[in-house]
């Protein structure tokens, strides 16, 4: 028996797999696995299959015998030859027998919101693509050879560099190239500093009472308790740090609730590490986009050995990238560059030398500006609608982000994220994002997302939004409302 791979890519773009077997000759054995190769579907209608010299060459069989072999099944219809056009596996072939048909599943229907005002995605049509491809094709034809070898665990320096310089000038960070590990994202980042070997203070880390679920299961699962921090309107209640010598904030814009850490607790926090010997966790959320007035600077600035900042281009970009950087007080270099690994969890180094192009030849910031316009652009026209059919509806925080928070009558979420999901409107609830052991009285609202609607679908997803919300007294009538803990799925997606 010869069992070979046909290996002539070079000829026709493909490999292909013949098993010689059987009585009767090489002749028969290569006719009989070519017609059960496209009686079976592995080679489908219209494949090209390689000149009989080279496929010769490739069994080890004289070239006669692969010609006969097509000239035969061209005859019975299984292939079909063309002058310049080679042989092909024919579209009509005989047809499987029952007991080998493989039943095809039909694709399932695509079911969704109608209108998606999810929290946390950027507008995935604004993403620079041409600029994108520009800087890529920069970077892969500037490459050096060992771009393409194991690399630095830190990331790209050419990155690092660009980072160094775009985050001083844009947000106020004091670093150097040497004190920034390249990761794959915030969640990457919290995996790394919270692994083993990294060298942050061990015990409970402090957070934010409102934040996202999915960062602190991660937590969890690493073994670290988190204790939670109440908010009023400046932002974290920084003076009840305790025993904790670790905290993680979003400065910026805290999320969901949406406003920034008043100026005094952003210098009482420095204040708490130095005397603590603790570390903030500088969540750099939204931090490009404020709308109102210029973006305020990381809190980094202020002591650059008491912080780690982290950023990422999930919102200004695109999560599909998976690029973060993490900027380290010299002490946890090492312990991070450790917990990374030689060669795991790394991100594309093309993909970090893109970026780096992006930033160094300014298509990141024109891109920043032009995204924070048109975000600034949805939610004005939030507010305009809240304020023509909802005007009892707040809507909290700076003007900044990709999304906000509308405070509801108390008692009210839950029967609004009913009369959503019966509109067919994605949204989240502010109690979704509610710390399990937090001491503050809840409170009701909506988290809406206004990246994500296509353009031209985003006024009918505000009338949608207005529809569902709660009257001024709270009540709905007995057809917008149920007692019931269950609720119809979002309708599907119009086709």
């Amino acid at each position: 028996m010869v069992d070979s791979w046909v290996n002539s890519a070079e000829r026709i773009g493909a490999d292909l797999h013949v098993e010689l077997s059987g009585p009767g000759g090489r002749r028969a054995a290569l006719i009989r696995a070519l017609r059960e190769a496209v009686r079976g579907g592995r080679l489908p209608p219209g494949t090209r299959l390689p000149p009989y010299r080279s496929l010769a060459a490739d069994l080890g069989v004289a070239r006669n015998t692969v010609a006969d072999a097509y000239a035969e099944l061209v005859a019975e219809g299984w292939l079909t030859a063309r002058q310049g056009s080679g042989t092909r596996v024919a579209d009509r072939s005989e047809p499987l027998r029952p007991a080998e048909r493989t039943p095809v599943k039909a694709p399932p229907r695509a079911r969704g919101p109608r209108h998606d005002l999810r929290q946390g995605t950027p507008d995935a049509s604004s993403f620079p693509r041409a600029a994108w491809l520009a800087s890529y094709r920069r970077a892969l034809q500037q490459a050096p050879n060992e771009v393409f070898g194991p690399g630095d665990p830190a990331g790209r320096r050419e990155l690092r560099e660009a980072l160094t310089e775009y985050l001083a000038r844009a947000r106020g960070v004091r670093t150097e190239p040497e004190r920034i590990v390249i990761c794959s994202g915030f969640a990457h980042a919290l995996r790394l500093l919270f692994g083993p070997g990294s060298g942050l203070p061990r015990g409970p880390l402090a957070v934010e009472a409102y934040g996202l679920g999915f960062h602190r299961g991660l937590l969890a699962a690493a073994g670290v308790r988190t204790t939670a921090l109440s908010l009023d309107a400046d932002g974290a209640r920084v003076e009840r740090l305790d025993r904790e010598r670790a905290v993680l904030l979003t400065p910026a814009h805290q999320f969901p609730t949406g406003g920034p850490l008043h100026a005094s607790r952003r210098a009482a926090v420095i204040d708490w590490a130095r005397a603590r010997g603790g570390v903030l966790l500088e969540d750099d959320y939204d931090g490009e986009f404020r709308y109102d007035r210029k973006p305020v600077g990381a809190v980094q600035g202020l002591d650059p050995e008491r912080v780690i900042y982290l950023g990422s281009v999930s919102k200004s970009l695109s999560p599909a990238l998976r690029l973060g950087w993490m900027v380290l007080p010299e002490r946890y270099v090492d312990g991070v560059l450790a917990a990374k690994g030689e060669r795991e969890a790394w991100a594309s180094a093309l993909d970090q030398l893109s970026l780096a192009d992006l930033i160094v030849s300014g298509a990141y910031d024109r891109h920043v500006r032009r995204m924070r316009q048109r975000y600034r652009a949805r939610r004005d026209r939030l507010v305009e609608a809240l304020s023509a059919q909802a005007p009892h509806v707040e809507v909290t925080g700076v003007a900044a982000g990709l999304h906000a928070v509308l405070r509801l009558p108390p008692g009210t979420e839950r029967s609004a994220l009913k009369a959503a999901a019966w509109e067919g409107v994605a949204l989240d609830g502010l109690a979704a994002f509610r710390h399990p052991a937090t001491d503050m009285a809840p409170e009701d609202g909506l988290v809406v997302g206004y990246a994500t609607p296509p353009e031209h679908g985003y006024a009918t997803a505000l009338d949608a939004l207005c529809r569902i919300l709660p009257p001024p007294d709270g009540r709905r009538g007995p057809d917008t409302d149920t007692d019931t803990d269950t609720a119809p799925a979002p309708a599907p997606a119009p086709e």
